[in-house]
């Protein structure tokens, strides 16, 4: 697959050790893709060697992606790591080089599920943000419940909360239920919990055949939770995963 250029446009900080990016595709064409896709970044260590890294593209995107408009990504820094190197020191304005999108961690067009149990931790909760406009869609269309499980060690790490929060809020049919593992918020909300996600699996467990769940983040909460709904009687073709390893 051929590379084309992204060029930094904006970048802030979604936690102590995570930044939020946004590039515009460079050589005039448009980055269309299905939410919860993928894109590689591509770029050399210090002795020249070629080497990659995945990311989830985090754009709410409801409608094709026309040339020019924003490609959002969030980012782990590692200590020491060379892709953090080449994030940390990109300046508004420079390009790296992309290919993609790929991946199949997506919704299906087919799918006809009572409800979408979404369980994530760290920059695994990207691809759902991505989805927000197609789960909207779903539950005024099919009248879907959606249930996200969001792991996160301290409030401070809880990547993209305020919005999946505000989305919880004007959407009902939506259910935004944070599990912070260290410290809770000053003043949680009712659906705030204390623990690991896998933890309150029990506590939101499929009923049956009728839901679809999706796992993305740390690999050992990824087969964690996939025991755990196997478990529960979830056919294994409807839990759909995607494991980030912190590369350096």
């Amino acid at each position: 697959m051929k590379q084309f250029p992204l060029k930094l446009v904006s970048r802030r900080m979604l936690a102590p050790t995570v930044g939020h990016y946004v590039f515009q595709r460079d050589d005039g064409e448009p980055l269309d893709y299905i939410p919860g896709q993928f894109v590689q970044i591509h770029f050399q260590y210090a002795d020249g060697t070629t080497t990659k890294r995945s990311y989830s593209l985090a754009t709410i995107h409801d409608h094709a992606l026309g040339p020019g408009e924003a490609v959002e990504i969030a980012v782990s820094y590692v200590p020491g790591g060379a892709a953090t190197a080449l994030f940390e020191g990109l300046a508004d304005g420079e390009t790296v080089q992309a290919s993609g999108p790929f991946g199949r961690f997506c919704l299906m067009p087919a799918d006809a599920n009572r409800r979408y149990l979404l369980i994530a931790t760290g920059t695994g909760v990207t691809p759902y943000r991505a989805m927000l406009p197609q789960l909207e869609q779903q539950i005024r269309e099919r009248g879907i419940e959606v249930v996200l499980l969001f792991g996160a060690r301290t409030p401070a790490e809880l990547l993209y909360g305020d919005e999946f929060r505000a989305f919880a809020e004007r959407v009902p049919g939506f259910r935004f239920v944070p599990c912070f593992s260290r410290e809770l918020p000053a003043q949680p909300h009712a659906d705030v919990r204390h623990g690991y996600v896998q933890q309150f699996i029990d506590e939101f467990a499929p009923d049956g055949a009728g839901d679809i769940a999706y796992l993305c983040g740390n690999p050992n909460m990824v087969d964690a939770c996939f025991e755990a709904l196997k478990g529960y009687g979830l056919p294994v073709p409807q839990i759909r995963r995607e494991k980030y390893v912190s590369s350096k």
